[in-house]
């Protein structure tokens, strides 16, 4: 069973004065440190001020709204139960030999793992109140501590000078925004502000620009803004979103707009297939109108052969007619 110190360990937590390793002892008893020899004195300090992740079970780190499950492996003939390790009396899901139930809704363990010796959890939805260290045990007894993590959030952002640049924060807990400049010109990298509560604490350069509301909103952005804001948990240490912005200015929007010079030899090109597709096409239409004139002439000639020779049979009918009608 691991102790305290060593989640705060593996959590990059400072200690807190309960788990120093006095703690249980009087404050007379606490007096022998100060006389003890100048190696035990020693090997104490660096015990208190480098304390040892003595934890075998890695984080689980999954995405936001993934499903997640925490490992735990040991027979147990009892009730088996995941708890949230500062709720140990608040059983999220639990198993014994007859059956498994999810007492919290999104957590479940299944009953024929369990009776393999598989005591894992899975976790429906994790999402950032998920986070941290559960434990798995057996009739009271702790089996596994196994912490979750989020994996940071990564978006790219295209904005306009004065426009407002909106972070959001995710979480409720004390965080930190870090801005990192792209820009040579811009200004000096490092935290930018701090939000405990409903109000942020930022550098005078941020003060008359930022505002807290269900984000943090940085107001009338300009090019120098540009660069890689990180919004971090202070108290887990833990990134939460990463955001890559970019502020365009108007005369960048414009050479974007007009694209890249053109090569000379494009348009050279250009001018030669232009000018060979005029020629071409006019060709292609002087020919077709040739072969139109001629088909309508020989049209023409052919009905005028068609009404001449109407007209001799007509002529010669008439003939005919006053050559027999008797005297």
């Amino acid at each position: 069973m691991k102790t305290d110190q060593a989640k705060s360990s593996h959590a990059k937590r400072p200690w807190h004065r309960s788990q120093m390793p006095w703690k249980g002892r009087g404050e007379n008893d606490r007096s022998d440190m100060q006389s003890c020899s100048p190696v035990l004195c020693v090997l104490i300090l660096l015990t208190i001020t480098f304390p040892v992740d003595n934890s075998p079970f890695p984080p689980v780190k999954v995405k936001l709204h993934d499903s997640a499950t925490l490992s735990c492996s040991g027979r147990c003939s009892g009730l088996a139960r995941w708890t949230v390790f500062h709720k140990r009396s608040d059983p999220l899901a639990e198993c014994d030999q007859t059956s498994c139930r999810s007492v919290k809704e999104g957590y479940q363990m299944i009953h024929d793992q369990y009776l393999k010796g598989n005591l894992s959890l899975t976790i429906a939805d994790a999402d950032f109140t998920k986070r941290g260290w559960y434990t798995c045990d057996c009739d009271g007894k702790d089996l596994c501590d196994v912490q979750i993590q989020i994996k940071p959030l990564k978006t790219p952002i295209q904005i306009k000078p004065s426009e407002s640049l909106v972070l959001d924060l995710h979480i409720s807990d004390p965080v930190e925004v870090i801005y990192n400049h792209t820009d040579a010109n811009g200004p000096s990298s490092g935290q930018i502000c701090t939000v405990d509560g409903r109000s942020p604490q930022c550098k005078p350069e941020y003060t008359q620009r930022a505002s807290l509301t269900a984000a943090l909103e940085l107001r009338d952005v300009t090019p120098s803004d540009s660069g890689v804001y990180t919004v971090m948990d202070i108290r887990n240490e833990e990134v939460i979103h990463i955001y890559t912005v970019t502020v365009q200015d108007h005369s960048s929007d414009l050479d974007r707009d007009r694209g890249p010079p053109i090569p000379v030899w494009v348009i050279i090109v250009l001018a030669v297939g232009t000018a060979f597709l005029t020629v071409t096409v006019s060709l292609v239409v002087l020919v077709v109108v040739n072969v139109k004139l001629k088909r309508e002439n020989h049209q023409l000639r052919m009905k005028d052969a068609k009404n001449t020779v109407d007209a001799n049979e007509r002529s010669d009918s008439t003939e005919e007619e006053k050559l027999n009608v008797p005297p």
